[in-house]
């Protein structure tokens, strides 16, 4: 899924005048006649000529109503590379408004490599009714370093036209893990070759899917402090437990395993597998490269998530150090108009619909239920190409749940408990409290190196 999100947020170069309309806070770059220019990173690349078409019209909608900007659109792949960030930063080549994952921010704002924005970024309309926890990514204390774009949390993938041939209702998915075992087993009854439940276990997916299960249960990866694993633990026991149960008493996951992330999205294309830990661009990505269909699928939260956490992404733009007050200024009305505005930018589902693009998906949610997020669910059904009902259990949830990131050193700690995931589901005699406890002696080393 992660791989899925970073192949369609790819950026690179092109270059498009945009522009800045007149009044007291216009940007002011010093210049003649108070131009400036940005760039701006993660335009969408020429090998996905309809986000790229859309971004370029956007560019020039946004330079009619502001005529003193101009914007300079860099389509770099990958958006940011951890490897040439700080090259780029000395070089002065990183982009006045760059891309970023949520998991970075904090990073970066520790590292002083994003510019404190707190004093202009009230000026962005909208950014009051920002979901709290969405918009904290990018808060250190009382101080704001970036916005949004976009952000996800984890659900339960399901095929609805399993259910219904094994007698299941489509419309009331699983809300416990009990629920899912008696639901697994009954399409793994449907005959050879169903699998009710399928899980990750290699190429450090399998330790990604267990943090995602262990949010939902309660628990946590590390310690508040960041220095200590915490997932040798009731709730960390009970997700192996759960995984054990499927596999060896229910015979509900099938015999083959050690499956990383194109194994489940293949097998859910397919039509034989039930359910599955996943986003809700899970169902895009099944449709679009995995001949699945939209209407064979939906999304509910991950079982037992209610009132607890739910493991989450996405990604925003921060600001270049080096950027005077006119270029923060100017990205904030750029960020404004194409991130942030319903029925613009990513929320034009009217021309998304018009570029055969699926609209329906409930992601990103950056606002909850405030006046703009309402605005945009109504889009999003008013131009639907999707079944926006399939991913109504899905919705209905949120409000409960609160989204947790990835730990740091995250793909270290998720290679460790692969080996635990993957001795789970291929030794019916696993130890689990043993495979617990070397995995959190092996992640204590990894984040000692992180202090």
């Amino acid at each position: 899924m992660r791989r899925t999100l970073s192949l369609v947020l790819a950026a690179g170069l092109g270059l498009v005048a945009a522009s800045c309309g007149s009044g007291d806070d216009k940007p002011d770059a010093g210049g003649s006649g108070g131009q400036v220019t940005i760039t701006v990173g993660c335009q969408p690349p020429k090998s996905n000529p309809k986000e790229r078409a859309g971004w370029d019209a956007d560019v020039a909608e946004f330079q009619k109503l502001h005529p003193n900007i101009t914007i300079q659109s860099k389509d770099a792949f990958p958006c940011i590379n951890p490897d040439t960030f700080q090259a780029k930063l000395a070089g002065g080549t990183q982009e006045d408004v760059f891309y970023v994952y949520y998991t970075d921010v904090q990073k970066i704002i520790k590292a002083k490599q994003a510019a404190d924005i707190s004093q202009y970024v009230g000026s962005v309309g909208k950014v009051k009714d920002l979901r709290a926890d969405v918009m904290g990514v990018f808060k250190d204390g009382d101080k704001t370093y970036g916005l949004p774009r976009n952000n996800y949390n984890m659900g339960l993938v399901y095929n609805r036209k399993l259910f219904t041939q094994a007698g299941l209702d489509p419309d009331a998915p699983p809300k416990t893990w009990a629920e899912v075992q008696a639901a697994a087993k009954k399409i793994a009854a449907l005959g050879a070759g169903y699998v009710g439940f399928g899980e990750y276990s290699a190429g450090n997916t399998g330790g990604w899917h267990f943090a995602a299960s262990l949010y939902a249960r309660g628990g946590s990866m590390v310690s508040d402090d960041g220095k200590t694993a915490a997932f040798n633990s009731p709730e960390g026991e009970a997700v192996l437990e759960n995984l054990k149960q499927l596999r060896w008493n229910d015979n509900a996951m099938g015999s083959k395993q050690l499956l990383q992330w194109e194994d489940l999205m293949r097998m859910m294309g397919s039509g034989k597998l039930g359910m599955m830990i996943g986003a809700p661009d899970v169902v895009q990505g099944v449709n679009n490269d995995f001949q699945g269909k939209f209407e064979d699928y939906g999304v509910t939260a991950v079982p037992e998530s209610d009132g607890k956490a739910s493991l989450s992404g996405g990604d925003g733009y921060m600001f270049n150090p080096k950027a005077t007050p006119e270029k923060i200024k100017a990205g904030l009305l750029w960020l404004e108009f194409h991130e942030l505005t319903p029925g613009k930018g990513q929320f034009n589902y009217a021309r998304a619909k018009e570029q055969g693009r699926p609209v329906g998906l409930p992601i990103p949610d950056l606002y909850g239920d405030s006046a703009p997020g309402k605005e945009i669910i109504a889009l999003r059904k008013q131009y639907a190409t999707v079944p926006v009902d399939h991913f109504a259990p899905y919705v209905a949830a949120q409000p409960n749940i609160t989204l947790k990131l990835e730990p740091p050193k995250a793909q270290e700690l998720y290679a460790v408990l692969d080996v635990a995931m993957s001795a789970v589901l291929t030794r019916q005699n696993a130890d689990i409290d043993k495979l617990l406890s070397d995995a959190e002696s092996k992640a204590n080393k990894i984040l000692a190196k992180n202090t």
